[in-house]
């Protein structure tokens, strides 16, 4: 190559690797500015400081094993060979190596050493847990070792045997690439294919992988505990590998090590050649398969599986034991609820714990309410699914559905979205809006009490009419309003805020909406966002962001803070990259200021015989995406909701306090950030304490897993009659999303007090009744409570899913639904269908909403349905209290809805379920185009309408199979009609004739 090619090479590698460096330098600037401006810095320092170490100590010691073994290689390589076509051929090469053999192995060594610590410096999480290590105090149920074994230092052991192999391996390769090219070996010639030198070199590798593979042997024994075991659909070691795979491990074992020893000793002193050592190197593998593979699989295949209950049932109760600890379910209580009664009892009227309390707002419909009625402007939103908290307003305390007035920055206008309105004028939203989870006003708006943007009204009427729909004051106070963190900012589009002025006069920040039409201004005054008033800074953030504009714009002066990872949930996992956040992080009004309040989970995928779930999988459902984020796709066998943290919405401080105060991993991740990384559990707040709230995802989680392992007994929990599975969200069955947990402040089962929980429904495993009501809350002294109200396995209760549908398809129910959108220009919403165990039975509430289709139409709460026990009690209402009221009255009077299958059909389920009928009058049937016409109730006789209802179910059944769908239309409705006279004939035959 010329030299002017060499020049412009090497100025092509110096730009790369100036930009490269420039590039890392910039961010990890930023980044440190942005630790120390959140008070973390040991947690940068602690991450970069562990990253740098490994990469370097990794690096070098792989380096130098590598690079070692290539310049023994070559020292070690014959000063004569005996001359053949080959050698001729590799004498080129030598030639080229030779005179700077030093450099190219120097070369090849840094390239490997770099990898292996670009490898190694991903591990410093395994590498500060192995170091903090803490023990648990409970030990694995076969070698009696510490639990903190497997799950603080085992990763790290299997990282360090999986380099050590790596390092061996490419020695190997290495060494045997040199001895070739040196005539160490060679594959022609004269005389022996290998110098003795080359002989013991590679020969002593081979047995340093060996000795190797005895050590992953004797970790393997552990790995047992951690493994899957078909037989079982369980975790952990079972018969088999207890019996035949656990001491053939350690057969295995010494037998690595006699060959080890077997190989050096015959190729170096014995018999000097490799015959030998091939031999002993074939027989490990014989005996690999062998002892470690069939004998195992006999064992599993002739002893176990014929009697696999018996067999497996130690480990069983083994993977029992463990999961139900492991994921925090071991101290569930749960308790058997007979649901016996199938009628409305009458202390429903006079409740004064449940029914008052029964939340009627969905917080993923109604967030769409809150945009429209509080938005005020069209780049205010409130995201896809407000929030549920409790406040205590008037000395009362209850649930809220909350929601912050943010800017959504995707919603500003082409006008508006330029750099200087985007980061220095829309900075900020506005308010926590709140309204009661339980009230509805003005034809089905929620009634507002926090978050107003104007003044109250001073005119007495207009004053009368907004406290009919609003609050005429904030009835829950905020002292500073404004949020500059929230979640509707992402870090990925940028969405930074430049805030302060060189005035405090000078107001650029948009503030509000003021009254009169006129807009009002801000200047932030707190201490959030990072100082970027001098040029050095300036032009940090100008490269890191590539935006000429920290430069060039007046915008930018002496006192400007620079805001970014706005969002809460990003903002915490930055600063606590050990922890997995949930999915919802939700605000509140802390002593006058508005928090978010996340949870935070330690986690771990190394708990013996704990079972393995993927907290993405486990933790979706239909609030996924919606409001919610997705978790992350890790496999965890290990889940403790350790921390919860805070963000301050105004500067944007975060706070983690412990609240698992027995965690062990929590205890070793504070121990490796200095020991104060995380506050005491002491110090929460009074006024923080009353808003934590039992976290969703760990909810999620204990709950899918329990519906399985509440089965305590190991031969229950082979033949899984007695499993439950989480149902699918009422009305959307076909998508088979589940139905997601739902905060109520309600009183359930044997509580003695009214409680801020969150609960699920779930229904047995291939059915749709109910099988069990779980809930989960804190108590007084701030502790998690988890509580299973289990049904009797021949329950006639019915399952979310099947309620929804006999409460939908009800006679007069379906009719009045249908009203509300007869005309095609509105649409209908079901909010979340609510399972409230009462007088031992079951109360569901199904709030309806109806949304016009113009275009800026939100959904309005127009009608709830109720049902008690088995489904024959529905009744459609316009409010809980009449709803209440009139299944209170229908029970009194004996009266319920038809059933499904009227006297005289065949008993059989019908291919489409026959809507039931209401115990309210029924108007007459209408006849319509091919349909029989039916004659009024009062002219037939039971029976006859008996026999109408049997033959329109007739007709409905071939209609479905003609797939004829007009005829399947007319079916229905002469179906309905045929219904409503039966209904209109049995309250004929049961109402007494007036005496004259």
């Amino acid at each position: 190559m010329s030299r002017r090619g060499r020049a412009t090479i090497g100025v092509l590698i110096g730009v790369f690797v100036l930009f490269t460096l420039l590039g890392w330098g910039v961010d990890a600037w930023t980044d440190w500015l942005w630790f120390d401006e959140v008070a973390f810095t040991q947690v940068f320092t602690g991450k970069l400081i562990t990253q740098l170490l490994l990469f370097l100590t990794v690096g070098a010691a792989m380096a130098v094993i590598v690079g070692g073994n290539l310049y023994l290689a070559f020292r070690l390589r014959p000063m004569l060979r005996p001359p053949s076509a080959e050698q001729a051929t590799l004498e080129r090469y030598r030639m080229v190596l030779t005179p700077r053999v030093g450099t190219w192995i120097a070369v090849l060594s840094v390239v490997v050493g770099l990898f292996a610590g670009l490898s190694a410096q991903s591990r410093w999480q395994d590498w500060l847990l192995f170091r903090n290590a803490q023990p648990f105090g409970v030990a694995d149920p076969e070698f009696g070792v510490d639990i903190g074994f497997y799950v603080f230092e085992f990763p790290f052991w299997r990282y360090l045997l999986g380099a050590g192999f790596t390092a061996v391996v490419l020695s190997v390769i290495g060494a045997l690439a040199v001895h070739y090219i040196f005539g160490g070996v060679r594959l022609q010639g004269i005389g022996d294919r290998m110098t003795t030198a080359a002989r013991a070199h590679l020969t002593t590798l081979v047995a340093i992988f060996v000795l190797l593979k005895a050590v992953a042997y004797v970790l393997d024994r552990r790995a047992l505990l951690l493994n899957y075991n078909n037989g079982t659909d369980l975790y952990g070691a079972g018969y088999a590998d207890i019996n035949a795979l656990l001491p053939a491990k350690e057969i295995l074992a010494y037998i690595s090590i006699v060959v080890a020893i077997a190989i050096i000793v015959f190729s170096n002193a014995v018999m000097r050649n490799l015959t030998w050592p091939g031999v002993s190197l074939a027989l490990l593998g014989i005996s690999a398969v062998a002892i470690g593979g069939i004998y195992p699989w006999a064992v599993q295949t002739f002893e176990v599986n014929p009697s696999i209950r018996d067999k497996e049932a130690e480990y069983i109760q083994r993977s029992i034991n463990a999961t139900r600890d492991a994921f925090g379910v071991a101290a569930s209580d749960v308790k058997g609820f007979g649901a016996n009664n199938l009628t409305p009892p009458p202390e429903l009227t006079s409740d004064s714990a449940v029914v008052p309390n029964i939340r009627l707002l969905d917080p993923q419909l109604v967030s769409e309410t809150y945009t429209q009625l509080q938005q005020v402007r069209g780049f205010y939103d409130f995201g896809a699914k407000l929030d549920i908290d409790r406040y205590e307003v008037d000395g009362k305390s209850q649930d809220y559905v909350v929601g912050v007035r943010e800017i959504n920055y995707s919603e500003l206008t082409d006008q508006q979205n330029n750099w200087i309105n985007r980061h220095t004028v829309y900075t900020h939203g506005y308010g926590l809006v709140a309204a009661p989870a339980n009230r509805v006003v003005c034809n089905g708006q929620p009634y507002f009490v926090s978050g107003f943007l104007n003044e109250a009204q001073t005119d007495p009427a207009q004053a009368q009419q907004q406290q009919e729909c609003n609050s005429n004051e904030e009835l829950i106070k905020v002292d500073q309003p404004r949020v500059y963190y929230g979640e509707q900012t992402r870090e990925e589009a940028n969405d930074y805020a430049i805030v302060g002025s060189t005035s405090p006069d000078d107001r650029a920040e948009f503030d509000r909406p003021g009254a009169n039409n006129t807009d009002t201004y801000y200047t932030y005054t707190g201490s959030g966002g990072i100082p970027i008033g001098s040029l050095t800074r300036r032009l940090l953030y100008a490269v890191k962001n590539a935006e000429t504009n920290f430069l060039l714009s007046d915008a930018v002066n002496d006192n400007s803070r620079l805001m970014y990872v706005r969002d809460p949930r990003s903002r915490v996992e930055k600063v606590a990259p050990f922890l997995t956040i949930d999915g919802d992080p939700y605000p509140s009004v802390v002593d006058g200021k508005i928090v978010w309040i996340l949870d935070g989970y330690t986690t771990s995928a190394t708990y013996p015989y704990s079972q393995r779930i993927n907290l993405q999988t486990e933790t979706e459902d239909a609030t996924t995406g919606v409001g919610a984020f997705a978790l992350a796709g890790q496999d965890v066998n290990y889940m403790r909701n350790s921390v919860k943290a805070t963000v301050d919405a105004y500067d944007g401080t975060v706070t983690l306090y412990e609240f698992d105060t027995q965690d062990p991993v929590l205890k070793a991740w504070n121990k490796a950030f200095g020991g104060d990384l995380v506050k005491p559990k002491s110090e929460i707040p009074a006024a923080l304490a009353e808003h934590l709230r039992y976290p969703v995802d760990l909810f999620k989680v204990q709950r899918n897993l329990l519906s399985k392992f509440h089965v305590t007994d190991p031969g229950g929990y082979f033949t899984g009659d007695d499993f439950w599975a989480v149902p699918n969200t009422p009305g959307q069955s076909d998508s088979q999303t589940k139905q997601p947990p739902y905060y109520l402040n309600t009183q359930l089962g044997e509580q003695q007090q009214t409680t801020f929980q969150l609960t699920a429904a779930l229904s047995p495993a291939k059915r749709q009744n109910l099988a069990s009501i779980m809930s989960g809350w804190y108590d007084e002294a701030g502790n998690p409570q988890l509580q299973v109200l289990e049904l009797p396995d021949s329950t006639p209760v019915l399952g979310p899913e099947q309620v929804f549908q006999r409460m939908t398809t009800e006679g007069d129910a379906r009719t009045a639904i249908s009203q509300l959108t007869a005309d095609g220009a509105a649409r209908i919403d079901y909010g979340n269908l609510l399972s409230l165990p009462f007088g031992d039975g079951i109360l569901y509430v199904e709030p309806i909403y109806v949304q016009s289709n113009d275009e800026n139409a939100y959904p309005l709460l127009q009608r709830v349905l109720l049902s008690y026990g088995d489904g024959k009690y529905v009744v459609l209402a316009n409010s809980i209290t009449e709803g209440i009221n009139t299944l209170v009255d229908r029970a009194r009077r004996g009266q319920t809805s038809p059933p499904s299958t009227p006297p005289g059909s065949s008993g059989g389920t019908p291919a489409t379920p026959a809507p039931t009928g209401s115990a309210s009058p029924a108007a007459p049937a209408t006849p319509t185009p091919n349909a029989t016409p039916s004659a009024p109730a009062g002219n037939v006789s039971l029976d006859q309408a008996a026999q109408r209802v049997q033959d329109a179910i007739t007709e409905v059944r071939a209609a479905q199979q003609s797939g004829d769908f007009e005829r399947y239309g007319r079916a229905l409705t002469q179906l309905d009609a045929a219904m409503k006279e039966w209904d209109a004939a049995q309250r004929a035959a049961t109402t007494p004739s007036p005496q004259g």
